[in-house]
C-alpha cells in the first residue's frame, strides 16, 4: 500500500482547510463533495460554500491563515520526509476506507509506519487506564490470539489496558494501529516512549492533530471516534461506570460496530462499566475465539511476530536493523445510544476510571489498602490452608513460628493486595506478578488470610474476601 503524495501546493491547500478554525470535518466533506478538491474550494465565493455548507463554515473556509501557517507547512512538509511517515489526504487511495464510513473523516492523517494495516480487518481492544493485573493479562491475551488470527488490534496508547493490547498485538501477523490524541510527532504518555517507537516500526501511529499539538481533554472524545471508525468490533476488558472506554463504545455502537465486553466480579470496580453496557446490549464475551466467531473471521495460520528483543526499534534517524465489517448477529440495543451527555464531557484525561479528576499530563496515583487488623492483636485462629499449602511441599514439616501481626502499611501487603484483584488467581501468578520471595509471598498471604482479607478457595487458589473493598483497584 503507498500513498499518493500531494504536491506542496496541494498539501499547503488541505493544510489550510484542516486548520481552519470552525470548519468541521462533516462541512468540508460537503464541500469536497460538491466542488472537488481543497484549491477549488479556496477559489468559490462565500456564497457558494454557504449553499454548500452554511454560512459558519464559508466563512471560516475563507478565513485566511495565521502569521505561522508557512511556518506550520514547512514542518509538515519536512515530517513527511522522514522515513515512515506519510500526510494522507482524504481524497488519497490510501486513506483508510474504515474511516470513509464516518460522516466526518478527518481531512488529514499524520501516520507512522505500515499503511497497510489500516486497510485490513482489525478490532478495537479498549478500557481502563489503571488497570488490574487480571485486566492487564486479559487484554494481552485477548490481543495476542486475535493478531494471530490475522486481525489487527487498534486501541489508544494509552495506560492501562491500550497498552497491553498493543503489546499482544505485536506479538502476531495482525500488528497493532495506535490511535493517538496528540500531534503525530509527540508521545503521550512519557511512559509508553518506548512502546510508540516499537508500534512505529512493527505497526501503525495514526494521528488527526497537527503536528506539535499537545495532550489536551478535548482531544480524545475525537481519539475515541477513530478507533471505533477504524474496527469491526470493538472489546471492552475493564472500564469503571465513568470510563471514557463507554464514550467509544457509543460511538461505534452508532456507526453500527458490534460492541463485546469481558464480565468480571460484581465486587470489581472496573467490572461494573462492562456488566452496565452488557446490560444494554452488548456481547458477553469469555474467549477471543467467540469474538473472531461473531464477526466472521476465519482464523489465519498463526506466525509469531519477530519479538521487540530480537530488533532495533528507532524512528527518526535513528537506525533500525528489522524495520519492516462484517456485522455480528447480536447488536447492541437502542439504549446504549443513550448514554448521557455528561458521559461525553468526562474524556479520559480529565476523569479517572472512578470519576476523579486528573490534570494533563498527569499520571494516577498510586492505589493504598487500608487493611483493618491492628499491630499486636493477638491471633487465634485456626492454621489457614494457605500454611498447610505451602508446608505441604516437605515430607516432615517443621514446627511453624508464630505469625507476626499484619502492619496496615507493609508494602508487601499492599502489593500483593494490588496483583490479587477479585479473581482466583494460584500461587505462581501471585509470585510472578508481585516478584515476592517465596517465603515473604507465603507469610504475606497467611497474614491477609487470617486478617480477613483474603480467601483461600478449593484448587489453592486465592482471592480477595468478597466483604471487603479495598481502594487498590478502584483507579
Amino acid at each position: 500500500m503507498h500513498t499518493l503524495p500531494a504536491t506542496d501546493i496541494e498539501l499547503a491547500a488541505w493544510l489550510r482547510l484542516s486548520l481552519a478554525p470552525g470548519l468541521k470535518p462533516a462541512a468540508l466533506r460537503l464541500m469536497l463533495s460538491a466542488f472537488g478538491l481543497p484549491g477549488a474550494i479556496l477559489g468559490q465565493s462565500p456564497q457558494a460554500l454557504a449553499g454548500v455548507a452554511g454560512d459558519a463554515a464559508a466563512r471560516a473556509a475563507l478565513a485566511p491563515p495565521g502569521p505561522e501557517f508557512d511556518a506550520r507547512l514547512d514542518a509538515v512538509i519536512a515530517w513527511r520526509e522522514l522515513p515512515g511517515n506519510q500526510v494522507v489526504t482524504l481524497d488519497d487511495p490510501a486513506y483508510p476506507p474504515a474511516l470513509l464510513t464516518m460522516p466526518d473523516p478527518p481531512p488529514l492523517l499524520y501516520i507512522k509506519g505500515r499503511l497497510d494495516l489500516l486497510h485490513t480487518r482489525a478490532v478495537a481492544l479498549i478500557g481502563s487506564r489503571s488497570a488490574t493485573p487480571q485486566g492487564v493479562e486479559d487484554a494481552e491475551r485477548f490481543a495476542r490470539e486475535l493478531s494471530a488470527a490475522g486481525v489487527a488490534i487498534v486501541s489508544g496508547l494509552a495506560l492501562g489496558i491500550d497498552g497491553a493490547a498493543h503489546r499482544g498485538g505485536l506479538e502476531g501477523i495482525g500488528g497493532t494501529v495506535a490511535v493517538i490524541g496528540t500531534g503525530a510527532d509527540l508521545v503521550y504518555p512519557a511512559a509508553h516512549h518506548a512502546l510508540a517507537r516499537q508500534i512505529a516500526v512493527q505497526g501503525a501511529i495514526l494521528s488527526e492533530w497537527p503536528l506539535g499539538t499537545p495532550a489536551r481533554a478535548a482531544n480524545f472524545p475525537q481519539r475515541n471516534r477513530l478507533i471505533a471508525g477504524l474496527a469491526s468490533g470493538v472489546v471492552i476488558v475493564e472500564a469503571a461506570m465513568r470510563s471514557g472506554s463507554l464514550i467509544t463504545a457509543r460511538l461505534a455502537n452508532e456507526m453500527g460496530r458490534d460492541i463485546f465486553a469481558l464480565p468480571g466480579s460484581i465486587h470489581a470496580p472496573l467490572s461494573r462499566g462492562c456488566h452496565r453496557i452488557i446490560k444494554q446490549g452488548a456481547k458477553l464475551v469469555e474467549s477471543p475465539e467467540e469474538v473472531l466467531e461473531e464477526l466472521g473471521f476465519a482464523r489465519r495460520p498463526a506466525v509469531r511476530a519477530a519479538s521487540a528483543s530480537t530488533q532495533t526499534v528507532l524512528r527518526d534517524g535513528v537506525d533500525s536493523r528489522n524495520a519492516p465489517p462484517v456485522n455480528a448477529s447480536a447488536k447492541v440495543q437502542p439504549a446504549l445510544a443513550t448514554a448521557s451527555a455528561a458521559e461525553v464531557n468526562h474524556p479520559e484525561l480529565t476523569t479517572s476510571d472512578t470519576g476523579e479528576a486528573v490534570c494533563a499530563g498527569s499520571e494516577p496515583a498510586p492505589d493504598s489498602t487500608t487493611l483493618s487488623i491492628a499491630a499486636g492483636t493477638p491471633l487465634k485462629k485456626p492454621r489457614p490452608a494457605a500454611a498447610k499449602q505451602a508446608a505441604a511441599h516437605g515430607e516432615f514439616a517443621a514446627p511453624e513460628p508464630p505469625v507476626p501481626p499484619l502492619n496496615a502499611a507493609a508494602p508487601d501487603a499492599q502489593r500483593l493486595l494490588a496483583a490479587l484483584g477479585h479473581s482466583p488467581t494460584t500461587l505462581e501468578i501471585l509470585a510472578t506478578r508481585t516478584e515476592m520471595e517465596d517465603s515473604a509471598l507465603q507469610t504475606t498471604l497467611l497474614q491477609l488470610e487470617l486478617a480477613g482479607q483474603v480467601t483461600l478457595l478449593p484448587g489453592g487458589r486465592f482471592m480477595r474476601a468478597s466483604h471487603s473493598r479495598p481502594r487498590v483497584d478502584q483507579g
